[in-house]
């Protein structure tokens, strides 16, 4: 990675105005950083924290849920409604729709976009839930009491299945997969979740690909005609990088800015924070691209203080996430790949279970339903690798700091 210089910046212009965008901004005032801090954001509406989109504003029980954030009295100069297009990282200079911006120093915060369904794009009633505008659209959807086809049973898919139901809808999830959440968790562990669909009064239906979306039906690969007053799409995200093409910036295989342990670019002066980004985890071994909340609340300090000259630690944080479907809560915190063992906490058929995954006897990742308790405690025996004792950490009555070996 190229040598930064962002000690002597005076302009810092951050691409992005979600969580992590907002964070960086924050961050770099409350750490100190004195010259000007422009934040740039594409859509039009007061920044906004995601995760309540799926759930309270979804419902109507919320109106929005912008950052509770003085951007004026923080002296962050803001421009929403903005889209950036390139940037020319030999002239620092940040490409935008309304003409060129100036930068010492650019972080790179424009998260992920949604992968829209084939050949569904445009088909009258299909929707997306990323944006507080798509919310704002399936809000009377919901309220209609349609008819509504989920495509994938993911954790976005769940979640909006979820809330579907308590509108009243009724709803039928398709997914590819033979399972809930494939390619987030093993098998052994999502068995138990599909259940959840049916006691709801959601119907899963797996190993179901759809062949076209027509108005007022989903057509599967077999010929079925699933009827859908309105189709959502929850088949995953990526990194909304493409106006990075070109620009000199490195991308990895899934699109994403590659960082350093400091969350550097390739470039020089420019950071990558949050959806948008991988990192090298020393603790995990491997490059880590994470989509979620905490990723990008926490990345924002280490870029900020990079910016200040406070040579921090590496960033190489616990990824956790957590997840409110069909009445259960849902908390992970680690990253299961390249464990050698698994040990389970209470019955996956009742309300409140855990599966730990160990490696060399430590800690590295856990999975909790129902018990905030185990997943707190988890995180903290993650981050300080200790070795644990399989058989004590089988009993669910047992604390799980108490299963030290």
């Amino acid at each position: 990675m190229s040598e930064q210089t962002s000690a002597k910046a005076r302009r810092v212009v951050v691409a992005g105005a979600g969580m992590a965008g907002v964070q960086t901004a924050v961050a770099l005032r409350e750490q100190g950083f004195t010259g000007t801090v422009t934040l740039i954001g594409a859509e039009p509406h007061q920044p906004y924290d995601r995760p309540p989109l799926s759930k309270a504003v979804l419902l109507g029980t919320a109106e929005g849920s912008a950052f509770d954030v003085d951007f004026e009295a923080l002296g962050i100069d803001l421009h929403l409604g903005r889209e950036v297009t390139g940037v020319r990282v030999g002239d620092h200079a940040l490409d935008t729709e309304a003409g060129p911006v100036p930068y010492d120093v650019l972080v790179v915060a424009t998260g992920a976009e949604p992968v829209s369904l084939p050949g569904a794009e445009g088909v009258p009633g299909v929707h997306l839930l990323r944006t507080l505008d798509d919310a704002e659209r399936l809000r009377p959807v919901l309220a209609r009491q349609h008819d509504i086809v989920v495509v994938g049973a993911g954790w976005i898919g769940a979640e909006f299945a979820t809330a579907a139901r308590e509108a009243g809808c009724t709803v039928t999830v398709v997914e590819a997969a033979d399972r809930p959440l494939a390619e987030a968790l093993p098998a052994e562990v999502t068995a138990p979740m599909a259940a959840w669909y049916a006691d709801s009064g959601a119907e899963l239906r797996t190993r179901a690909r759809v062949r076209r979306v027509e108005p007022g039906a989903v057509v599967l690969d077999d010929g079925t005609r699933v009827p859908a007053g309105a189709v959502v799409v929850g088949i995953g995200a990526r990194p909304a990088t493409r106006w990075l093409t070109g620009s000199g910036i490195g991308l990895g295989a899934h699109g994403e800015v590659v960082a350093d342990d400091h969350l550097r670019t390739s470039a020089p002066d420019v950071y990558a924070v949050g959806d948008c980004a991988s990192f090298p985890s020393r603790r995990y071994g491997e490059r880590l691209l994470v989509h979620h909340w905490d990723n990008a609340l926490q990345g924002p300090r280490t870029v900020a203080a990079n910016i200040v000259g406070e040579a921090p630690a590496p960033y190489d944080p616990v990824p956790y996430f957590w997840s409110e479907q069909f009445g259960r809560f849902v908390q992970y915190a680690g990253h299961h790949t390249g464990a050698d063992a698994v040990v389970r906490r209470g019955d996956p058929a009742g309300p409140a279970w855990s599966v730990c995954w160990l490696r060399e006897g430590r800690l590295a990742a856990l999975l909790a339903v129902g018990r905030p308790r185990d997943l707190a405690q988890g995180r903290r025996l993650i981050e300080a690798g200790t070795l644990l004792d399989p058989e004590l950490l089988a009993d669910p009555a047992r604390p799980l700091k108490a299963a030290v070996a």
